[in-house]
């Protein structure tokens, strides 16, 4: 088998399917930051995966593809969030090369049928056809609209009290892969805006999680602070972001300043 051949059988598999198949929780961060080499960097800092985030910072899809490309030449694994559950949108994240993509805001089951048909060509879904795009290696990967499916992944974000109620509905849809917790706007929902590391918050989310794995499904989260991610971490959950490129840069920064403070006189 050829060195091209190899590689494109690679690419029918999932990089972060395959390690949480070694059965440790893995730790991530959140990329806003808009930079791929701070990107690359971080890929080489010890971390299990990245996530793109293209809801809640200004990346591009263009952008997107360069962040992707850095995180690819590092051990971690990239993960991109896009911005809505949009089979448009869905549908030009996948032709761009992105394979574990997590969908916000997913209020109830058929919410989650509908990504799970926006990610997969006809015979299983909507997704439209495209000849040559990154995804296929621009053509050159003949069998790829045959098994595209095999190298997905898919996470859904569950952010509300409503969606909450409806977990186990949710988690249980075919093709959905994993379920991730949200606590910012879980707890906005809940009637405690910005306080995202409340008890009860925690509380309801740890709770949760054994309801995704009892449909099978992986389990993921934000944590909002390091106590609260060993917590996540140690309740069980497969993966964990435990903090943001923008948290390690504005906090290292405000932390630097500190040692340095400005004089009143000289």
């Amino acid at each position: 088998m050829s060195k091209a051949e190899t590689g494109d059988e690679a690419l029918y598999s999932n990089p972060f399917r395959e390690a949480l198949s070694v059965k440790r929780p893995l730790r991530g961060l959140w990329l806003m930051l808009n930079s791929a080499n701070a990107a690359e960097g971080l890929g080489w800092s010890g971390f299990d995966w990245l996530l793109i985030d293209g809801e809640h910072s200004p990346v591009s899809l263009g952008e997107a593809i360069h962040h992707m490309r850095a995180i690819e030449t590092t051990p971690a694994v990239p993960l991109v969030r896009v911005a809505e559950n949009n089979p448009v949108l869905l549908k030009r994240y996948l032709d761009a090369g992105a394979r574990t993509i997590m969908v916000p805001y997913v209020q109830s089951p058929d919410a989650a049928r509908a990504a799970v048909a926006a990610i997969q060509y006809p015979g299983a879904g909507i997704r439209g056809f495209a000849g040559m795009h990154r995804a296929s290696r621009f053509g050159h990967m003949k069998e790829y609209v045959h098994r595209a499916s095999e190298g997905l992944y898919l996470i859904v974000q569950v952010e509300t009290g409503e969606a909450m109620d409806r977990l186990d509905e949710i988690a249980d849809v075919p093709g959905v892969d994993a379920v991730f917790f949200g606590p910012g706007d879980l707890s906005a929902s809940l009637g405690r805006l910005g306080r995202m590391d409340d008890p009860e918050v925690t509380e309801m989310i740890i709770a949760a999680r054994e309801k995704v794995a009892a449909t099978g499904k992986d389990a993921g989260v934000l944590a909002p602070s390091p106590a609260t991610a060993r917590r996540y971490l140690d309740a069980g959950f497969d993966f964990v972001s435990v903090g943001s490129d923008c948290g390690l840069l504005f906090g290292g920064a405000r932390a630097l300043a500190a040692e340095f403070p400005q004089e009143e006189t000289r």
